[in-house]
C-alpha cells in the first residue's frame, strides 16, 4: 500500500475565487446567475480542490470553506499517522491491543471498508503493512540512510497481517491479536472526499467536485448542463504531466494510484513507495498506473492501491468479475499500453 500522506494540518483560511462564469443557456437545469467556484487549500500533506455550482453569494461561499476545513480537520484529527494525538496514533501506541478499543463512527467506517478491500484483493491492500512501509522510508521517518536487510524484512513482516485485526460493530470497537501499527493512508484521502460530499450534500449543494491529491467525487452537472469531465495522467517523470485518456464522470468517485509518483532511487534500483505485503519488498512488475471508478471516493482509493500491489493479470481478473471499472496503464519495451475492463468503456469520451 502506499507511504502515509498524512501530515499535520494547519487550520487556514481556504482561498475562494470564481473559476468560470457561464452564460444562461435555453433548456439548463441550473438558474442563470450559477457559476462554478473554486475552494481550495492545504490539506494531508497535498491540497484539495473543490468546484461547486451556485449563484453568488460570498457569505454563503465563505461558510461552505470553513464547514469543509472543519470537516477536513476531523478526518485527520482520527485518522493521521503524523499527528501523535490522533485517534489511530493513539491505537497505534497502545502496547496491549487484545481488548476492546471504542472509536469513532468514522474509523469504524474506513476500518471495516479497509477489510473488506482486503478480502477482496486476496490481502495486497493492507493496512496493517505500515512498519514496512516505514522501514523502506516512506513514512513519517523519511528515507532511511540503508534499504532495510532480508532479515529486518523478514521480522516486521511477520508481525503485519490484516487478519489479525478484529471488529465490532455496535459500540463500534477495535482490538488486533498481536500489536498492530494501522496505517490508513491508502484509503483516507478517499474517505476525505467523501466526507466533504457529504458536507455538501447537507448543505444543499447540488452540484460539485471534489478532489484531494487525486482522489475525486462528483455530483450533478456544471452550469451548461454536461457532466463533469476529468483526464487520466499519462505516467511519466516527476514534473511532467500529459493526458491519456479522458473521462466522463457523472455522479461517482475515481482514483488513480500509479508507481510513479512516489519513489526513490537506490543502488541503481527505482523503488516505488507502493510495498507489496505479500513480499515487503516495493512493487516492480510493469503496471505504471490504476484508475478506478466506483461510486465513493473512499472504495475507489482502497481498490485503486489493492490493484496496483496486484498487477495487471491478477486485478484485472478481479476487476472483471465483480464488475468494477478500472483502467490499466502497463510499461511495455515499447512504450505503454492501456487496457480497461468492460465496465470501464462506457465512461472514456476520447
Amino acid at each position: 500500500m502506499t507511504c502515509s500522506i498524512f501530515q499535520p494540518a494547519r487550520a487556514a483560511v481556504a482561498s475562494i475565487f470564481m473559476m468560470l462564469a457561464v452564460a444562461a443557456l435555453a433548456g439548463c437545469s441550473f438558474q442563470p446567475e450559477e457559476k462554478v467556484w473554486e475552494i481550495s487549500g492545504p490539506v494531508f500533506g497535498t491540497r484539495y480542490h473543490i468546484s461547486v455550482v451556485l449563484p453568488e453569494d460570498q457569505e454563503r461561499m465563505e461558510a461552505l470553506a470553513q464547514g469543509i476545513e472543519d470537516a477536513l480537520e476531523g478526518v485527520d484529527a482520527s485518522m493521521s499517522t503524523w499527528r501523535e494525538d490522533s485517534e489511530l496514533s493513539q491505537f497505534n501506541r497502545l502496547e496491549d491491543q487484545s481488548d476492546w478499543t471504542s472509536v469513532s463512527d468514522a474509523l469504524y467506517e474506513v476500518l471495516a471498508r479497509s477489510q473488506e478491500i482486503s478480502g477482496l484483493t486476496e490481502g495486497a491492500f493492507d493496512i496493517t503493512i505500515g512498519p514496512v512501509v516505514n522501514l523502506w522510508g516512506f513514512g513519517p521517518d523519511g528515507r532511511p540512510v540503508e534499504t532495510p536487510t532480508e532479515e529486518e524484512l523478514a521480522r516486521k513482516l511477520a508481525e503485519t497481517g490484516f487478519e489479525k485485526l478484529s471488529l465490532r460493530a455496535d459500540p463500534p470497537a477495535l482490538k488486533a491479536s498481536s500489536h498492530q501499527y494501522i496505517d490508513l493512508s491508502g484509503i483516507a484521502k478517499g474517505y476525505g472526499v467523501d466526507v466533504v460530499a457529504r458536507y455538501l450534500d447537507r448543505e444543499g449543494v447540488e452540484a460539485y467536485l471534489v478532489e484531494i491529491g487525486g482522489e475525486i467525487r462528483t455530483q450533478g452537472q456544471k452550469p451548461d448542463g454536461s457532466v463533469w469531465r476529468l483526464a487520466i495522467e499519462q505516467p511519466a517523470d516527476k514534473g511532467k504531466q500529459t493526458v491519456n485518456r479522458i473521462v466522463n464522470l457523472p455522479s461517482m468517485a475515481m482514483a488513480t494510484s500509479g508507481d510513479y509518483r512516489n519513489y526513490y532511487e537506490s543502488e541503481g534500483r527505482r523503488l516505488s513507495h507502493t510495498i507489496d505485503p505479500e513480499t515487503g519488498h516495493p512493487i516492480e512488475h510493469h503496471l505504471a498506473s490504476v484508475t478506478v471508478i466506483t461510486d465513493d471516493s473512499m472504495t475507489a482509493d482502497a481498490l485503486a492501491t489493492g490493484f496496483t500491489v496486484m498487477g495487471y493479470e491478477r486485478a484485472k481478473a478481479v476487476a472483471t468479475r465483480e464488475n468494477i471499472p478500472a483502467y490499466f496503464i502497463i510499461r511495455t519495451d515499447n512504450g505503454f499500453e492501456s487496457h480497461q475492463t468492460p465496465a470501464f468503456s462506457s465512461y472514456v469520451t476520447q
